[in-house]
């Protein structure tokens, strides 16, 4: 029998289209799937609270699953560049597959396959989870594109690769240690948080795949009403994408399947959302520190508000006396999810109406968000502030009484979310929406003036 192959799954959580784990069966020996949680190694940003209880499901989904095609799942926890060779000494795998990541942690990768073909062990790499490599696409200058629109009309020249059958069986070796998935305590206890999560979620590849479908049959037709709140007309497929449940290469190919005329209608601009995807991990790819720093530099001299404890918690816990605004955070407490609409007030009333530095916003949709991702989560954040590529001038600021006004007119999905609000026991609101916009459009002009050189 040939010798070991490893599989190290990372944001790729699936048997399906997984070309890293479809090459290491295709060996024909024994295959050690991997998981390794590093939350250690630079370049690793560590998950939050609501990712973890994802993951936490998510890899048992998955070990059920190896184990019903006869392989099984080895959980380690530890830096990278530690566990894998340490895996590959004790297994004798004499192979290495993985599906590439675009954030820093690729630093780790190519020292990874660097020091293990030094040892004389096969190491290839493979694009899964995106539909393009970030590298492919590029301006006639052979540049990134800063522009959405540019980067995913020529995205679309490119060639999608074909999918990848799953495995049907998978044979493992004998006496691999592993440890036990509860001993990662993943999942919040004191106190646990997580029962609006159990109730609105079930991670897993088979759950995503239902998902999917449910979509494209049911939901697909409805998409150019994604701007509702309330109403069921969006694909729920980003966790399911963030953690790898699901390839964009499988949506695509399924959103070109058997659809009704209706469905069909929507098809493109379901997919350029895809494409923001897309063009939010080529942004992530040319500026890893996409969570830390200012995209556009001239924002560097933005005066930013030193956040006021109540200001920040009040917008944290829904209690902003908006309603659109406490409707959406309590739905991201509940839920560990929000309507993209709604997610855009949000992030704008704390940058734009408090004054508060995006990347506090950001961080608490980190650690909140069950679909929280390097890419997107940052640069969805920079996009509200103005300061992110192809982003929304600073000087638009969402007033969430005129959103709630067009997108939520009945109220409903405010009233879901804030039963209160026609009470009186609803607070005022903390800020005023008019007098705080003239003051972000004040302290705008700090950034001009950057911009000018006449700061």
């Amino acid at each position: 029998m040939s010798s070991p192959a490893l599989a190290w799954l990372r944001d790729d959580l699936r048997i399906a289209d997984n070309p890293a784990l479809r090459a290491a069966v295709d060996r024909g020996g024994p295959v050690v799937v991997l998981y390794v949680l590093d939350e250690e190694s630079p370049g690793i940003r560590p998950l939050g609270g609501a990712s973890r209880w994802w993951l936490h499901h998510s890899l048992a989904a998955l070990a059920d699953d190896l184990h019903g095609r006869g392989g099984r799942l080895v959980l380690r926890r530890g830096p990278a560049e530690e566990v894998v060779p340490a895996v590959v000494q004790e297994t004798g795998a004499e192979a290495v597959f993985w599906n590439r990541r675009y954030g820093a942690s690729r630093e780790i990768d190519a020292r990874l396959k660097e020091s293990l073909r030094g040892d004389g062990v096969e190491v290839a790499s493979f694009g899964a989870n995106l539909l393009v490599e970030p590298w492919t696409v590029q301006t006639e200058q052979g540049r990134p594109f800063q522009v959405f629109t540019p980067f995913w009309r020529a995205a679309q020249q490119q060639p999608v690769r074909d999918l990848v059958p799953a495995p049907r069986e998978l044979s493992s070796p004998r006496q691999v240690d592993s440890d036990e998935l509860a001993a990662w305590e993943l999942l919040p206890t004191r106190p646990d948080w997580a029962a609006g999560l159990r109730a609105t979620w079930e991670p897993g590849e088979h759950a995503a795949h239902r998902r999917l479908e449910h979509f494209a049959k049911e939901v697909l037709a409805d998409y150019h009403e994604r701007d509702i709140p309330a109403q069921e007309s969006t694909s729920l497929l980003s966790p399911r994408l963030r953690f790898g449940e699901v390839s964009p290469v499988q949506i695509q190919h399924r959103v070109h399947g058997e659809l009704t005329a209706a469905a069909r209608r929507n098809v493109g601009k379901f997919l350029s959302e895809v494409g923001w995807r897309e063009f939010q991990h080529s942004i992530l790819y040319n500026n890893t520190a996409l969570a830390e720093r200012n995209y556009r530099e001239e924002f560097d001299a933005f005066p930013w508000e030193t956040p006021q404890k109540t200001d920040l918690e009040a917008w944290q816990q829904g209690r902003t006396g908006i309603p659109l605004v406490d409707a959406g955070m309590r739905e991201l407490w509940t839920t560990g999810y929000m309507h993209n609409r709604v997610r855009m007030v949000t992030a704008s009333f704390l940058i734009k109406n408090l004054l508060i530095d995006w990347r506090v916003g950001e961080k608490w949709f980190w650690d909140t968000l069950v679909d929280a991702d390097e890419a997107n989560n940052p640069a969805n954040w920079q996009w509200v502030a103005g300061s992110g590529a192809d982003a929304a001038p600073y000087f638009r600021v969402f007033n969430p009484e005129l959103q709630a006004d067009k997108f939520d007119p009945h109220r409903a999905y405010i009233r879901q979310w804030v039963p209160e609000v026609d009470d009186g026991d609803y607070p005022d609101p903390i800020v005023d929406l008019k007098q705080s916009r003239a003051d972000a459009l004040a302290a705008f002009e700090h950034v001009k003036a950057a911009r000018t050189g006449s700061a």
